[in-house]
């Protein structure tokens, strides 16, 4: 089967049991790796199982994987010489992980404590949970005043602020999403994902009280190494790159200004259609020339 096709996979596995398939895809950093890939392990319960993808060729980053294998909640490792970037590896584990609930912690990613059993049972209490995820960004980045008018009680007492998409990394998903609606078809990133099951009908969001995971590419973050414009040169995250930021104080002000706008943004999935996301990008590149903030829409 082609990896893109966004069909929902067949498999074998009891689905009512609580069981996590947890993925994590390694490319070129090893620090963050090792950082990374303990917590994550260290965070897995006995219902948990840890599939790891590693991109490219980086001898020291895969030796590092290598280092956990043995692990009890390693499941499985697979080494990819080209580095395929997501859509493959996030299909790989939707096509083939047998859980309840699929999740995804990136490699520059280190999640809480708990936050498995939390979104586990938020989502044993609210069957229309679609996902639910760690806020990715800073505590202080969160706004109560911003974020009211979105956030809402589900099953049995637990908040979620909604919004149409949340980050790729430290998340929960339900099998029955996939079984549903497919994996990632071609072209689809983890947002386009969100905002087609969100137009379904599913609920979307992030946990509240926050449930935190430390993303160390942001400059604020204790673990970081990215400390001077060399470094986020030497060390250029992706989304760093899609949004042009060339130093490391239009870094910081790109994390925060994406911190405001999700908060501010309309939980409404309707508004994201194809059609209006194309204006609004093109909204935002003017906004960008002249120096203003794009609106959240």
């Amino acid at each position: 089967m082609n990896a893109t096709t966004p069909t929902p996979p067949t498999t074998s596995g009891k689905r009512d049991d609580g069981s996590v398939d947890a993925l994590m895809i390694t490319y070129n950093r090893p620090v963050y790796t090792r950082l990374s890939l303990e917590r994550l392990l260290t965070t897995a319960d006995e219902r948990t199982r840890v599939w790891v993808w590693h991109n490219g060729d980086d001898q020291e980053t895969l030796g590092v994987v290598r280092d956990f294998e043995g692990h009890p909640r390693l499941h499985r490792v697979h080494h990819s010489p080209e580095n395929v970037r997501l859509r493959e590896p996030t299909n790989w584990l939707y096509r083939e992980g047998e859980g309840q609930y699929v999740s995804k912690v990136d490699d520059d990613c280190l999640v809480p404590h708990g936050w498995i059993q939390t979104f586990r049972e938020m989502h044993e209490r609210e069957p229309k949970l679609g996902v639910v995820a760690c806020w990715h960004f800073q505590e202080a980045d969160y706004s109560s005043e911003r974020s009211a008018h979105k956030t809402v009680t589900i099953g049995n007492g637990h908040r979620l602020i909604r919004n149409p998409w949340v980050g790729g990394s430290g998340y929960l998903l339900k099998r029955a999403c996939i079984d549903r609606h497919g994996i990632l078809g071609e072209g689809d990133s983890a947002t386009e994902y969100w905002i087609r099951l969100a137009r379904a009908g599913w609920l979307v969001g992030w946990a509240y009280p926050l449930v935190i995971q430390d993303h160390m590419d942001d400059p604020r973050s204790a673990h970081t190494m990215i400390r001077s414009d060399e470094d986020l040169e030497r060390m250029m995250p992706l989304s760093a790159r899609n949004f042009g930021a060339g130093s490391l104080a239009a870094w910081d002000a790109q994390l925060r200004r994406s911190a405001r706008l999700v908060q501010k943004a309309p939980y409404d999935p309707r508004v994201y259609a194809p059609w209006r996301r194309t204006l609004r990008r093109r909204w935002r590149r003017v906004a960008r020339v002249l120096g203003i903030e794009a609106p959240a829409w």
